[in-house]
């Protein structure tokens, strides 16, 4: 099963579509989405707009792959299960978002090889497939994950402060 997440506060129909037209192509595995508030239909996913925490805490761990977009608590909760994950940025100049901050999370994610980037739609179908072919994959047999996860931490905490919200994070 693929779970795809969008995070709460806006739809990201871009990717919610490419991973329709996915599903598509591979009615055999099972794709459930969490769309947020959007009027698009996706005929090829279950797709609802939310779930409660403990429905996505099991989905996320069941899940073979997680797609999401490049928000700090869908990579951190995914990476912290140890779950591969595809992540394609929200775009501001297609109205995805207010800025670009997506762009520049997943540069510095891709930069620790801790996860796949999909730059656009066009790149998400062929990185599913590679992470659903097996070994290799870029968070398979990862050592330190709790490591990681506390050194990436500091990181975001570090941006944070020197953006001016230091204290949005302990």
């Amino acid at each position: 099963m693929i779970f795809v997440t969008v995070g709460t506060q806006l739809p990201f129909d871009r990717l919610v579509g490419a991973m329709d037209g996915w599903a598509r192509q591979h009615p055999v595995e099972p794709v459930i989405a969490q769309v947020g508030s959007t009027r698009a239909r996706f005929p090829n996913l279950d797709a609802r707009p939310w779930f409660s925490r403990r429905d996505h805490d099991r989905l996320l761990r069941d899940a073979r792959v997680v797609v999401a977009h490049a928000g700090m608590g869908s990579v951190l909760t995914a990476l912290g299960a140890g779950v591969p994950i595809v992540v394609m940025p929200r775009l501001a100049r297609l109205g995805e978002h207010r800025d670009d901050h997506q762009l520049e999370t997943a540069r510095r994610l891709a930069a620790l090889r801790k996860l796949v980037v999909a730059w656009d739609e066009r790149e998400l179908p062929d990185l599913i497939d590679a992470l659903l072919a097996g070994p290799g994959t870029p968070c398979e047999g990862t050592s330190g994950r709790s490591q990681f996860v506390a050194s990436f931490g500091a990181i975001v905490r570090c941006e944070l402060a020197l953006a001016g919200g230091a204290a949005l994070l302990p």
